[in-house]
Parts: structure tokens; sequence; C-alpha cells
């Protein structure tokens, strides 16, 4: 176990904290659009495993990455097309998660698949730490199969001694989560139902 320190995200020393923490490998938690995330270096096999642990998460299941520019793309997907930035560019910051074919620098265990999946969240506390930070690979700051943490205390009481940080935001949305979108192959498919529907996104197609 270790000593989690807890700052408020209006803390002046939140983020520079939070980028120590990251840049030594450790874990922090904080507040996005929807729930509060875990996170840590996506380039680290130590920080992914540290993920995996905190969580008691399957290791068949792959971490999703969360950036804070779409510039931040290029390190983790191995091409990005026209189609793709498109699509990027219209609908992030949100609710949307895109499937894309992983970089072949990124660790084994950050994803068991060719794929990764990414999104850029819509909350400006959270893009502002990802641009300090760089990408991290984020997943819903619970135990596997815990309760939705919507608060700091929410991570306190799951993964309090397990992480080494909370910035403390309030309290999030919560909701539904965010779309899924397979955009790895030619063709368009949507592996989990969000805000952003299949039709919102061919629309942006059908003005050509």
């Amino acid at each position: 176990m270790i000593e989690t320190a807890i700052l408020n995200t209006d803390d002046p020393q939140a983020i520079p904290t939070a980028v120590k923490v990251i840049e030594n490998q450790g874990l922090i938690a904080f507040p996005t659009d929807t729930l509060y995330g875990v996170a840590g270096d996506p380039f680290s096999p130590t920080a992914i495993q540290k993920i995996y642990e905190a969580k008691e998460r399957p290791e068949e299941k792959a971490l999703p990455v969360l950036i804070g520019d779409l510039s931040q793309l290029e390190k983790l997907v191995l091409f990005v097309s026209d189609h793709v930035k498109r699509i990027a560019e219209a609908f992030w910051p949100g609710a949307l998660t895109l499937i894309l074919p992983k970089h072949p620098n990124l660790p084994p265990d950050l994803s068991p698949y060719p794929t990764i999946g990414v999104r850029m969240p819509d909350l400006a506390f959270t893009l502002k730490l990802l641009c300090q930070t760089g990408p991290m690979a984020t997943t819903s700051a619970n135990l596997s199969g815990g309760a939705n943490p919507t608060s700091a205390e929410d991570v306190l009481d799951q993964l309090g001694g397990r992480v080494d940080l909370i910035l403390d935001g309030g309290t999030t949305p919560g909701g539904v989560a965010s779309t899924i979108l397979d955009v790895a192959n030619t063709e368009m498919k949507i592996l989990r139902q969000g805000p952003i529907s299949l039709s919102d996104i061919q629309a942006l197609f059908e003005e050509e």
C-alpha cells in the first residue's frame, strides 16, 4: 500500500505534482467529462502493470488512452488517415473513443490487440493536464466491477493506498460512457453505443 495524496484541481501545484508522479511511473486519478479516471504513462510497462494491479483488472482488457491535443495522436497510432482526422476534429473533445491501429513502440501490455482506443475528454482541466503529462493510459478509477467513481471520495474509497495522487475536481457528470467507434479498418463499426451515433459520424461525409 502507498500513501495517497489528494490535491484540489484549483491548487497551483496540482498539475506539476501530477506530472512528477507520471514521470516516476506512478498513478494519478482525476476527473473527466464522464467519470474519474486512473492513469499512468502508456509508454511505461511498469505504470501499465500498476493500473491493472490497482484496479484488479483482467489483463486481457486493453487500456484506453486519453490525449489533450490532436498532435499527441501520432505517438500512439501507426497511421492517421484524413478520414480519421476529420472525425476527430468534428467530435473531439467529446464522448467518442476511436479504435485505431496501435503504434509498434507501445508496450504490448497496453493492449493485447493490434489496436488501441483513444479519446480526448471534454473537460478544460483534464485537457490542460494531458497537455502537460502527454498521453495517459486511463480507465475508470474504481476496482474492476466496482461502482462508477464520480467524486474524489469514490476514488479514495476504492483505490486509496493504490494510487499516488487524486486530483479532486468535485463531482463529475457521470452519465453515458463514450461511443466506441472502430476505424482501424476501411469500414466504420460501432463497438459500444454512446452519445454519438453512427449516423452522426456518417453525416460528416454525406455532404461530399
